[in-house]
């Protein structure tokens, strides 16, 4: 188990309840820095509801979410995002009227609030930062081009970037590859690899195969609470995480 020193991310008797059905029961889940953890699991395992819960959207029952030290769980959802945690839900959410450079640029923390957008000039800092992260996300070509014309993997790739440019330390994805071709998934394989060495990240997915190429350690998640945690392979030859999940 990782100490609380060495982990960006602290969870300990996480639970959470709607209408008297434990949706999280008992969960205790450790993130260290500069890892990338895939949360796996059947639906209704709870996967979800721990990110709503890290990112402030619902409150936990009761037990602790510590950030950097800080503890989030009362905290607003705006302050959390300002603490360093990003989240990406599962549909793309971008701004399909506005080019690629200009959905990466309003994402810029300096031009977010009203008084900061009053203010926001577009500075060489702020084109330098955006020029880097859309290399990153495979769409510096595309900077001119209107989200509504992106393709749904690019879309995926644009609202990473969106998180990218607010540089956090944890960035939460949910199925971000859900939709996407082979190629593209591929192609998101080698974007996460590639954005991992500043961040630690959390992904929830369902593509076993696509999981195998990213993740430090697998957690699965079954009635709310962890089945197990591993790697990859010690996940897949596990009896009970056949028998819950990857056999149906």
């Amino acid at each position: 188990m990782s100490s609380k020193q060495n982990c960006l991310l602290y969870i300990e008797d996480l639970e959470v309840s709607f209408d008297g059905f434990k949706a999280v029961n008992g969960l205790n889940l450790y993130i260290e820095r500069n890892e990338l953890r895939v949360i796996i699991g059947p639906n209704g395992a709870g996967k979800t509801t721990v990110l709503d819960m890290i990112c402030g959207k619902t409150q936990p029952t009761s037990g602790s979410i510590w950030f950097k030290d800080r503890e989030l769980v009362g905290m607003p959802e705006h302050q959390i995002v300002r603490s360093g945690v990003g989240r990406k839900f599962q549909t793309p959410s971008i701004y399909e009227n506005l080019t690629v450079f200009e959905n990466l640029e309003v994402s810029y923390p300096k031009g977010r609030s009203v008084f900061g957008s009053l203010f926001f000039r577009t500075t060489s800092e702020v084109v330098d930062c955006i020029h880097q992260v859309a290399e990153q996300i495979f769409l510096k070509e595309c900077l001119d081009l209107e989200g509504a014309f992106l393709s749904h993997g690019q879309k995926q790739w644009l609202e990473i970037g969106m998180l990218l440019m607010q540089k956090p330390d944890l960035l939460m994805l949910d199925e971000p590859v859900a939709g996407m071709s082979a190629p593209e998934r591929e192609q998101t394989a080698e974007l996460l690899n590639r954005i991992r060495k500043d961040r630690s990240i959390i992904i929830i997915e369902h593509d076993m195969e696509f999981v195998a190429r990213i993740a430090d350690k697998v957690t699965v998640l079954h009635l709310g609470k962890i089945l197990t945690e591993g790697s990859m392979q010690q996940v897949q030859q596990n009896p009970s995480v056949i028998e819950v999940y990857l056999g149906h």
